[in-house]
């Protein structure tokens, strides 16, 4: 008996002492970060949402078209010059043109919607960016349950091969005690039984650590080497209405509604602009090389439509629905995150509570095993006594086991869920993803100059 839970205390403290070049979580998790096609991919999208913004501001500028034109004509009056002039022969004529126009134009007025679009625009923009913070926290709390199934699983390990070799240890008993008459056969066959049984434990547990190293390679980038010991849990809430409040304020997912409910207003405002008339101006310079002449024109248009079939009313009509759905949305992602609170912090107290009754169970449960133990020397004890009473022991052991993971990814859960599981909340000291770097550099729409090779810069860092 002794010898087998030795052999568990040092697998475990094999898996638990952080060695020299053992992973910890925090690098598990900065890994996960720097390696996350998700965040890349997210990144991404805020980008081109940077570049909508950039686009609705150029749409506010002036548009300056230019274009050339050259052309050489050759005509055949062969027949002509025949039918009437009586003259054989051909008789070609040839010409050539050339010009070219400059052309600038402006919209002056149309109801303000440029500048509602750039608005909208921006909205876009931050509504992205609590989007990403989403994906961010996901992304680490996957990497956390990576982290901490991969030890568990580890553990799991441990204790079937440790059970292996106990219950091998009493099957060589059984039948050193058949062998001199103290039991039957049928206890050396009991203990047959679940020696198979054990080995078939441990083989499904070889297997979940498998799953788990995929898991593991999945979320975090890499295959686990050795694991460090868990680290202290970061600190969440002092109660779950404190911790609900702080999810209300802090949540991404409610911010980014938040965001989109700004934006559908914006658009029932833009479709009432769509009801005004506008008025543009345009310059145009015409120029015959061929000549030399040319012509400057410039204009003013007024420009207003009296009947659209109805499209302009139905689309204002479209933007209130709209509207009714992103408030609906923002008051449901409230309703959303606060359930997620709840169920996350029930899950760590349920956790917790487990723990501690884990811890009793299986106090109790060495104590029966080693009681029944010891009986079955003295003959009052069957070998199904003993086998019965390390299963339940091992069962014991398993299940506080899982309890202390479960916690331990709880507590990260209802970080997650109060919107503070991200890179600069864990304090994981690396340089995160700037948002507004990229935002800056294209906000203003860049063409070249000093911006523009900051773009470059910014855009060479990102490849990097």
């Amino acid at each position: 008996m002794q010898k087998f839970w030795t052999a568990v205390a040092v697998t475990a403290a094999m898996v638990a002492a952080p060695a020299a070049r053992s992973e910890t979580l925090a690098d598990a998790l900065i890994s996960a970060y720097k390696t996350s096609h998700l965040l890349d991919k997210n990144q991404a999208v805020l980008r081109a949402a940077d570049e909508d913004a950039a686009v609705a501001l150029a749409q506010l500028r002036p548009v300056i078209a230019f274009s050339t034109q050259a052309t050489w004509t050759k005509l055949d009056n062969a027949f002509t010059n025949s039918l009437f002039t009586g003259v054989q022969g051909p008789f070609y004529t040839e010409s050539t043109d050339a010009s070219a126009q400059l052309t600038a134009s402006f919209l002056i007025y149309a109801g303000g919607r440029g500048k509602m679009a750039v608005d909208a625009a921006r909205e876009s923009v931050l509504s992205t960016r609590e989007a990403l913070v989403n994906v961010e926290q996901q992304v680490l709390l996957a990497a956390v349950s990576a982290y901490v199934d991969m030890r568990l699983q580890a553990e799991i390990v441990a204790l079937r091969e440790s059970n292996v070799r106990l219950i091998s240890q009493e099957l060589q008993a059984a039948k050193d005690r058949f062998d001199v008459g103290e039991v039957t056969l049928t206890d050396v066959s009991l203990a047959e039984a679940r020696r198979a049984a054990a080995q078939s434990g441990l083989a499904a547990a070889q297997g979940a650590l498998e799953v788990a190293r995929e898991r593991y390679k999945a979320a975090i980038g890499h295959y686990p080497g050795k694991l460090a010991g868990l680290p202290k849990l970061p600190y969440a809430a002092k109660s779950e209405e404190a911790a609900r409040a702080i999810a209300v304020r802090n949540h991404p997912v409610i911010k980014q509604a938040g965001h989109e409910v700004k934006i559908s207003d914006i658009r029932v405002k833009i479709a009432e602009a769509a009801f005004l008339p506008t008025v543009s101006s345009s310059l145009t310079v015409n120029e015959d090389w061929r000549t030399g002449t040319g012509n400057t024109v410039a204009g003013i248009k007024f420009s207003d439509t009296i009947y659209q079939g109805g499209e302009r009313s139905a689309l204002y009509r479209k933007a209130l629905a709209g509207k009714e759905a992103a408030a609906a949305a923002q008051l449901q992602a409230v309703v959303d995150v606060s359930e997620g609170v709840g169920q996350a912090w029930s899950n760590v107290m349920v956790q917790q509570a487990s723990i501690q009754a884990g811890g009793l169970q299986v106090t109790a449960a060495q104590k029966a095993f080693d009681g029944v133990r010891e009986e079955a020397t003295l003959g009052a004890r069957t070998t199904l006594d003993v086998l019965n009473a390390e299963q339940e022991l091992l069962n014991a052991r398993a299940a506080k086991l899982q309890s202390e993971a479960s916690r331990y990814v709880g507590v990260y859960q209802l970080l997650s869920t109060m919107g503070q599981l991200t890179a600069e909340q864990l304090n994981l000291g690396i340089t995160t993803y700037d948002p507004e770097a990229y935002y800056n550099a294209v906000k203003k729409a860049p063409l070249t100059s000093t911006r523009g090779k900051k773009l470059d810069k910014i855009l060479e860092k990102i490849g990097r």
